[in-house]
C-alpha cells in the first residue's frame, strides 16, 4: 500500500479484473436476471412502442390501454391494427377480432363510427366516448385487411388478392398478435365482422380451428354475405314486399325468371330476366335508398353511380348484389381504363369525418403510421376491383366448423 492507503496501479487493475470476473460469474448473472424480472411490470408483455400515449381529439385520455401498429401477414404484408383493452377486466375479458367488409374497406370504419370506444364527430377533429363500445366488456382488435386497405401495406406494393390468400394473411396476423400480446393467448377468442366479412370470418375460422394455441369460442357476422345466390334471390323478394318494385316489373320477373314455382334471380340467362334484374339493381342501388337501413335517409342525398370530388372519381361498390349481371364487370373495367384517380365509398355513407381525422398528421403520428404511406381512405377501389371472389357460398366452411365442434366433446355443440 502507498502512504495514502491506495494500492499500486498494478494491484488496482488486478482487483478490478477480479471484481468484473466475479460479476460475470453464472451465479451473479442469475441474481441480476432475477432482480430484473422482479422489477419488471407484472403480467404485461404488450409491445410498448405500439402503445398510444396521447390520442388527439379527446377531451380526456382513456383509463384503458390502447395500441396501434403493424402485424405480420403473409409474405411482405403488414396489416395495421388498433387494439383497445377491455374497460372491465382485460385479463378475463374475451379477445374480439373485428373485420369490416368490402372487400377493400377499413375496419376503422367500425372503430370510429360503430362500436369503438370513441366516435368521430362531424368536424373530423373531435372524438366522443361511445357509451355502447364493445370494449366495455371485451378486448377488441380492429384489423385493416387485406393489405392496401387503410394504413395496411405490402412491401412489394402488390394488392391483387383473393379469399384464400386473405384468410391466410389474417391468420398469420392473428398469430403475430398473440406473439406480441402473449398475456391474451388463453383468453376466449371471438371472430366478428360485417358485410363481406361473411366470407372473411368463416374462411379464417377454419384455419383458427386447426390451431390449438388459439381459444376460439365463436364467430358472429352482422348483415353478412354468405351466399351470392341466396342474397340475390332474397333481395328481389325483399324489394317487392317493401313496395320498391311495381306490379308490372314484378309480373315480368315472375314470367321470365321463374319456372315451376321456383325463381332464379342469381344466374338466369333469359334475356328478359336479365333486363328486369338490371332494373331491380338500379332501383336498389341507385335510386336514393339506404341499402343498410331502408327506413333511414341516405347521407349526401340521392347517390349517383359516381361523382367527381377534387381530382378523384368517387364511386360506390355494389359488387355483392347481382354480381352475375354482365354490365357489372363491364362498368368497373371501364372505370379502370379512365386513367384518373378512383376512390370507393360505401353507398349512403359520409366518410369525410373519419378520413379527415385519420389523415391528421398528429393522429397518424399517435397511431405510429409511417410517414411515407399514402392518404387514408375508407375503401380502396383497386383492392376491390382486383379482388378474386373464390367462394359463391360459405356452406362448406360452416359445415367444417360444425363438424369440428361435434367432434370436440369438451365444447358441446348442443349444450
Amino acid at each position: 500500500m502507498t502512504s495514502r492507503g491506495r494500492a499500486p496501479p498494478g494491484e488496482q487493475r488486478r482487483w478490478g479484473a477480479e471484481m468484473v470476473g466475479a460479476a460475470l460469474s453464472p451465479r451473479w448473472l442469475l441474481l441480476l436476471l432475477l432482480l430484473l424480472l422482479a422489477w419488471a411490470p407484472p403480467g404485461r408483455a404488450a409491445p410498448d412502442l405500439d402503445e398510444i400515449q396521447c390520442l388527439p381529439g379527446l377531451a380526456k385520455q382513456p383509463a384503458f390501454r390502447q395500441y396501434s401498429g403493424y402485424l405480420r401477414g403473409s409474405g411482405s404484408k403488414h396489416l395495421h391494427y388498433w387494439f383497445v383493452e377491455s374497460q372491465k377486466d382485460p385479463k378475463s375479458s374475451p379477445v374480439v377480432l373485428w373485420l369490416n367488409g368490402g372487400p377493400g374497406c377499413s375496419s376503422l370504419d367500425g372503430f370510429l363510427t360503430e362500436h369503438g370506444p370513441f366516435l368521430v364527430q362531424p368536424d373530423g377533429a373531435t372524438l366522443e366516448y361511445n357509451p355502447y363500445s364493445w370494449n366495455l366488456i371485451a378486448n377488441v382488435l380492429y384489423l385493416e385487411s387485406p393489405a392496401g386497405v387503410g394504413f395496411s401495406y405490402s412491401d412489394d406494393k402488390s394488392y391483387a388478392t383473393n379469399d384464400t390468400e386473405v384468410a391466410q394473411s389474417n391468420f398469420e396476423a392473428l398469430k403475430d398478435f398473440f406473439r406480441l400480446f402473449p398475456e391474451y393467448k388463453d383468453n376466449e377468442l371471438f371472430l366478428t365482422g360485417e358485410s363481406y366479412a361473411g366470407i372473411y370470418i368463416p374462411t379464417l375460422a377454419v384455419l383458427v380451428m386447426q390451431d390449438p394455441s388459439m381459444n376460439l369460442q365463436g364467430l358472429a357476422v352482422g348483415n353478412g354475405l354468405s351466399s351470392y345466390e341466396q342474397n340475390d334471390n332474397s333481395l328481389v323478394y325483399f324489394a317487392y314486399y317493401h313496395g320498391l318494385l311495381g306490379n308490372r316489373l314484378w309480373s315480368s320477373l315472375q314470367t321470365h325468371c321463374c319456372s315451376q314455382n321456383k325463381c332464379n334471380f342469381y344466374d338466369n340467362t333469359d334475356p328478359e330476366c336479365v333486363t328486369n334484374l338490371q332494373e331491380v339493381s338500379r332501383i336498389v342501388g341507385n335510386s336514393g335508398l339506404n341499402i343498410y337501413n331502408l327506413y333511414a335517409p341516405c347521407a349526401g342525398g340521392v347517390p349517383g353511380r359516381l361523382r367527381y370530388e377534387k381530382d378523384a372519381i368517387v364511386l360506390h361498390d355494389l359488387g355483392n348484389i347481382f354480381s352475375r349481371l354482365p354490365l357489372k364487370r363491364t362498368w368497373h373495367q371501364a372505370l379502370l381504363r379512365t386513367g384518373g384517380r378512383l376512390r370507393m365509398d360505401p353507398p349512403c355513407t359520409n366518410t369525410t369525418a373519419a378520413s379527415t381525422y385519420l389523415n391528421n398528421p398528429y393522429v397518424r403520428k399517435a397511431l405510429h403510421i409511417p410517414e411515407q404511406l399514402p392518404h387514408w381512405d375508407m375503401c380502396n377501389f383497386l383492392v376491390n376491383i382486383q379482388y378474386r371472389r373464390l367462394y359463391q357460398s360459405m356452406q362448406s366452411q360452416y359445415l367444417k366448423l360444425l363438424t369440428t365442434q361435434e367432434a370436440a366433446s369438451a365444447k358441446e355443440l348442443l349444450g
